[in-house]
């Protein structure tokens, strides 16, 4: 099987005024944005903690990781707005969406190399974009998004 005729499944979110997709084998799930609590000391970007069915997870602002702004939100949206839970090396971490789009299966051939910079994120945490009508639809690689020493952080805030 060519790597032309696969296809790749992915969560699509918005965030500021950009798509993002995620690989759906990454996610865990799609929660309502719930209370956060903060922790002390915490990088910028980590917003804090909640408690999703007995499991601590760090809560994680791309807004703040990246320097986007946020997405004016009218009533509707903000019921559209909330947590997506990613696996990323072996834990849960919650991201802060604008909106959950839906789940979008594409074909790995339409998948380009992403141009040096798009909407402020460095190609470093990008996989790939995806050409739509809209505009780009930008392929987030999760692996990509935290350093060693900030999910050795993360963890240590999420014990």
């Amino acid at each position: 099987m060519s790597d032309h005729n696969s296809e790749l499944q992915l969560v699509t979110f918005q965030l500021g005024a950009e798509y993002y997709g995620i690989d759906i084998m990454q996610v865990k799930s799609i929660e309502e944005t719930k209370e956060v609590r903060p922790i002390p000391n915490s990088p910028a970007y980590v917003e804090g903690i909640f408690n999703l069915r007995g499991e601590i997870i760090p809560v994680i602002n791309l807004h703040k990781r990246f320097h986007l702004a946020r997405v004016a939100a009218d009533e509707d949206d903000e019921l559209l707005r909330g947590f997506l839970i990613i696996r990323v090396a072996g834990m849960h971490v919650a991201i802060i969406i604008d909106k959950v789009s839906r789940v979008l299966t594409v074909n790995t051939g339409e998948v380009q190399q992403p141009p040096q910079m798009i909407s402020g994120i460095g190609a470093e945490y990008i996989e790939g974009v995806v050409a739509r009508e809209e505009g780009y639809l930008i392929i987030l690689d999760i692996d990509r998004l935290f350093n060693m020493r900030e999910l050795a952080q993360l963890e240590t805030i999420a014990r």
